[in-house]
């Protein structure tokens, strides 16, 4: 008997998870780039696939957690980040890690790193359509 299991990504902390724009070889005006000039570029930009928990930070009601109590609490909590799958991202690519999943290329960015977002609802009307 095979079981099959569907891969999962968990990002850890404050880490972001970008499916980068496709890279062109040519300007808008048809001249071609040569190799390494889109790397030399500082702002690069992509839709956020998957997103970390957050910022670990000490849970204040671990402390007063008495020894009989049943219900157990994490000693750690976490500030949600900004970003949200779906988003479209623009951040800086000095500070990007690209990994290749099942044949596609991501980068993986901390949410510092993260210069502006764009929330799908809000892409429509930037782009020109409802």
């Amino acid at each position: 008997m095979e079981i099959k299991t569907k891969r999962r990504l968990i990002l850890v902390a404050d880490k972001v998870l970008i499916a980068p724009d496709k890279e062109s070889d040519r300007t808008q005006h048809g001249l071609y780039l040569p190799p390494g000039v889109k790397e030399k570029e500082k702002v690069q930009s992509g839709f956020v696939v998957n997103v970390g928990p957050g910022y670990a930070v000490p849970n204040p009601h671990f402390i007063d957690q008495e020894p009989w109590s049943t219900t157990p609490k994490d000693p750690v909590k976490y500030l949600p980040l900004q970003a949200e799958e779906g988003d479209y991202a623009i951040f800086l690519r000095d500070s990007a890690i690209e990994v290749e999943y099942e044949n596609q290329k991501y980068l993986i960015t901390p949410h510092s790193s993260i210069l502006m977002l764009i929330r799908r609802n809000d892409l429509g009307e930037i782009l020109g359509r409802e």
